[in-house]
C-alpha cells in the first residue's frame, strides 16, 4: 500500500464488476458511522441492482494503482423549483489508511465538475449521521454548507 502525497488517484465511474468491493465498503461504513451491521445478502442485491438499474444511481470509485481506495454513490432527486435535477452524494466509505488525503475532496470536485457541465442538474446534496463530526469537517472545508435544510425520514423496519 502506497499512501504517499504523489500517489495518483484516479476518479471515474465504478465498473459493474467492482460490486462486490463497493458492498464489503457500504458493511464497513455502517458498522464504522452507525453501529448497523447490514445483512450481507440485502446490501449485495442491493449494490448489484445500482448497476442493473442505472435510474437508481451511479457509484463512483477512487482508485490509486489497480487498488479501490473509496466509492460514493450518486443518486437523483428532481427538483420542480430548479426544473433540473439535483445529485445526492451516498455512502460514502473511504479506506481508512487513505482518509486525511484528500480522497473524497477529490471524489467531489470530480462529480462538481461533472455537475457544472450538465445543464439539467443543478446542484449536489448529501447527508450524514449528526455525531459525525470528521465529516462534517471534510464537508464545510470543500464548500458545502449544512446550515439549511434539516431532514425528517421515517423507515419501514428500523
Amino acid at each position: 500500500m502506497n499512501t504517499d502525497k504523489n500517489t495518483e488517484i484516479i476518479v471515474r465511474p465504478a465498473k459493474a464488476a467492482e460490486w462486490e468491493i463497493i458492498a464489503t465498503f457500504q458493511v464497513k461504513m455502517a458498522l464504522e458511522t452507525e453501529n448497523v451491521k447490514l445483512e450481507e445478502s440485502v446490501i449485495n442485491s442491493g449494490v448489484v441492482a445500482v448497476f442493473s438499474n442505472p435510474v437508481f444511481g451511479r457509484y463512483y470509485v477512487a482508485v490509486t494503482g489497480k487498488e479501490i481506495i473509496a466509492s460514493l454513490l450518486v443518486t437523483y432527486e428532481w427538483s420542480d423549483w430548479r426544473n433540473s435535477m439535483v445529485w445526492w452524494l451516498q455512502s460514502v466509505y473511504v479506506l481508512p489508511e487513505y482518509r486525511r488525503k484528500g480522497v473524497f475532496s477529490r471524489m467531489y470536485h470530480h462529480i462538481r465538475n461533472e455537475v457544472e457541465n450538465l445543464p439539467d442538474v443543478s446542484g449536489i446534496r448529501l447527508y450524514m449521521i449528526h455525531h459525525n463530526q470528521k465529516a462534517e469537517k471534510v464537508y464545510l472545508k470543500i464548500g458545502m454548507d449544512g446550515n439549511r435544510y434539516r431532514m425528517f425520514e421515517w423507515m419501514k423496519n428500523q
